[in-house]
């Protein structure tokens, strides 16, 4: 069974996703992290982020691999890189790196596999609509642009990286909402079959309770097919 849950930055998806992963006892796979590991690899090795042969080399050569340094680690190449892809640079790096047709490509190949295999909480931007528009379950999560900054701002000072000033967190979030709404190569759109979730008032537990309830749901509906 696969739970694609799609939205914005800052809606909460990768928490969400995976604590109802951990209540579903199905695996999470967070596709964002893997593009923000490409993104890193590029900045750090002096990559163009626009495209070429070097960057897609990147997203077909260099395996991102989760849990290999410790739960919930992230690596690329066999180099760990799950604090490295949270700073501000890769937040802006990422959205260009991801519009990339052949970058997307590639990793969305890895993450066809990995859907495939296992029942799965897999969180991005286009899971709904190309990774996997078959999904059993679609969740699209939103929220205020507000509140979505001060998440992220809390974020970044529990982990004491990135930009501590809300403000501009803020802008940089709706600047990142219009680029990957508008990119040609799978913008961020909800689904037509999608069930949206506006976190902006609600708690973790009640969307986890949501996504769960829903899920649950599907799962006994395909058993008696």
């Amino acid at each position: 069974m696969i739970v694609a849950i799609d939205g914005p930055a800052g809606s909460g998806k990768s928490t969400v996703a995976k604590l109802a992963a951990h209540a579903l006892k199905f695996q999470y796979l967070d596709t964002g992290a893997m593009y923000r590991a490409v993104a890193y690899r590029a900045l750090k090795d002096g990559i163009d982020l626009e495209g070429g042969e070097d960057l897609i080399a990147i997203a077909k050569n260099e395996p991102i691999e989760f849990g290999a340094f410790g739960p919930n680690s992230v690596s690329i190449g066999g180099m760990e890189v799950t604090d490295a892809i949270r700073t501000r640079e890769v937040d802006v790096a990422v959205s260009p790196v991801s519009a990339c047709p052949e970058v997307r490509d590639a990793l969305v190949e890895q993450q066809r596999v990995i859907g495939k295999s296992t029942d799965i909480v897999m969180e991005g931007r286009d899971i709904g609509t190309v990774v996997f528009p078959n999904a059993d379950l679609k969740i699209f999560l939103t929220a205020s642009p507000q509140v979505r900054a001060h998440r992220r701002f809390e974020q970044n000072v529990l982990r004491g990286i990135g930009s501590t000033d809300e403000k501009e967190i803020l802008a940089a979030l709706i600047a990142r909402d219009a680029y990957d709404s508008s990119r040609e190569t799978a913008p961020l759109v909800q689904a037509e079959d999608a069930v949206e979730i506006d976190t902006s008032r609600l708690s973790i537990d009640e969307v986890v309770d949501k996504i769960v309830d829903l899920a649950q749901a599907v799962h006994a509906r395909l058993k008696h097919q």
